[in-house]
């Protein structure tokens, strides 16, 4: 063997033999659950009567489920984390066929102004094909209540009003220029769906000519009393950061075109080609320690951006988090990016995807506008203190350990979300499972 390719093994050995065991910083495991091997994309924590219930959309696969000793196709699993040491599989709910069900939401039926005061409820995609609303309120029993459209080309994250039961579904819909535009629902009765509008930038509506927008990946609401949405479009280029008027979105002319669509907007953030907006995630009416005795200013509007990596071993332009600052919605700014330094774990020769991909979603006090959560696909997730948007900085890492169930040998941290109780969720793509962490201390 020649001393190259000695030299390449050594090395190949080393990065296995580091991947092998857990790297962190500030921020512990709690507990663990394999997910029995499925591939993991979006979980949410929600407190049901005296527990706290996950939910995990899982992509696409085929596996045995232990639970039932059945062969089912990837869909949503549901755990009880009420004891985050010790998570537990209530169920899992089969998805569709080579689609699995990647995304999901919950809503108790007592904030909805028109559901049963006492069930639970939890809107998931069906595949690329539907959307779907399923009865939780025993999560070891689900049962669907109603499909809210299908015949979709396409889904993805989507958003639930609680408050108000509006539903922001991303959808495929026939005629629509793009794979990926929003779909406006009024949920308030889970069990009777009534359809608002049709939305997306203009140029991608049915006749419209010239280029294409890049599609919606989601999106995310302020409710009634912000009045506003944040939505996201595009993954690794082309990103595009929109603002729009919850109020205009919701009552202003619905057939889709030009004007109407870009009535509801009032801000909007164009992103070079090589980036994308996975997540767009507000953080409103920050106080920033530098601006404390200004008047105006002392407190302002930001939005953290985060893209997603898609190609394995750095064949593509680094993908990072960015914040910028949308105080003046009709002119945001990026004041501030962020990403892992590739030297610290020579992450771009471990395999699989490194880059950013999803921070948690979750507005509950215990971590908003303090500390955000971001994953980087095979370099975990990182805790970044953004209290000063301008000089955001990271406090905590945790890279899971490998396992024999990890796909490819290489660690894929998927999406991750924040409960009230302050612990770290995240799951991983390439099978690891999901792990509760906590961070250690806020420096």
């Amino acid at each position: 063997m020649n001393p190259g390719r000695i030299l390449a093994v050594a090395v190949a050995t080393a990065l296995t033999a580091a991947q092998a065991a857990e790297e962190k910083s500030n921020m512990e495991l709690v507990g663990f659950h394999d997910l029995q091997g499925w591939s993991a994309y979006q979980p949410i924590i929600h407190p049901q009567a005296d527990r706290w219930i996950a939910y995990i959309g899982l992509h696409a696969g085929r596996a045995r489920n232990a639970l039932t000793g059945a062969d089912e196709n990837s869909g949503t699993a549901v755990l009880d984390v009420t004891d985050p040491r010790a998570p537990r599989l209530l169920a899992h709910i089969p998805g569709e066929a080579g689609g699995g069900a990647q995304m999901v939401r919950a809503c108790a039926g007592a904030s909805l102004p028109h559901g049963d005061k006492s069930k639970t409820y939890r809107l998931r995609t069906y595949g690329n094909s539907a959307h779907e609303v399923w009865d939780v309120t025993n999560p070891q029993k689900p049962a669907l209540v109603t499909t809210v459209v299908k015949g979709l080309g396409g889904t993805h994250k989507n958003w639930w009003e609680c408050d108000t039961g509006i539903a922001y579904l991303v959808s495929g819909v026939e005629g629509w220029r793009t794979h990926r535009m929003t779909q406006v629902y009024d949920l308030s009765d889970p069990a009777r769906p009534r359809f608002i509008r049709n939305f997306g930038l203009a140029g991608q509506q049915p006749g419209a000519r010239g280029g294409v927008p890049t599609g919606v990946h989601g999106m995310i609401s302020t409710g009634p009393r912000g009045n506003r949405i944040y939505f996201g479009y595009g993954t690794n280029s082309f990103g595009v950061l929109q603002i729009v008027d919850r109020d205009k979105l919701l009552n202003g002319a619905k057939e889709p075109t030009e004007a109407n669509l870009a009535y509801p907007q009032v801000g909007r953030l164009d992103l070079p080609s090589t980036m994308g907006a996975h997540t767009t995630f507000p953080m409103i009416g920050m106080e920033v320690a530098e601006f404390a005795k200004d008047s105006p200013g002392a407190k302002r509007d930001y939005a953290l951006i985060v893209n997603e990596s898609l190609a394995e071993r750095c064949r593509e332009p680094r993908q990072m988090a960015w914040i910028a600052d949308i105080t003046e919605e009709a002119k945001p700014l990026t004041v501030s990016g962020r990403t892992v330094p590739e030297a610290g774990g020579n992450f771009c020769s471990r395999g699989g995807r490194f880059g950013a991909h999803s921070s948690n979603e979750s507005m509950a006090p215990v971590y908003y506008k303090r500390v955000v959560f971001i994953t980087f696909f095979n370099a975990g997730v990182r805790a970044l203190d953004v209290r000063d948007p301008y000089r955001p900085h990271e406090i905590g890492y945790y890279i899971p350990a490998v396992t024999d169930k990890t796909s490819g040998g290489v660690i894929q941290t998927n999406n991750v979300e924040v409960d009230e109780r302050g612990y770290v969720y995240i799951v991983d793509r390439a099978g690891t499972g999901l792990h509760i962490l906590r961070l250690q201390a806020l420096r």
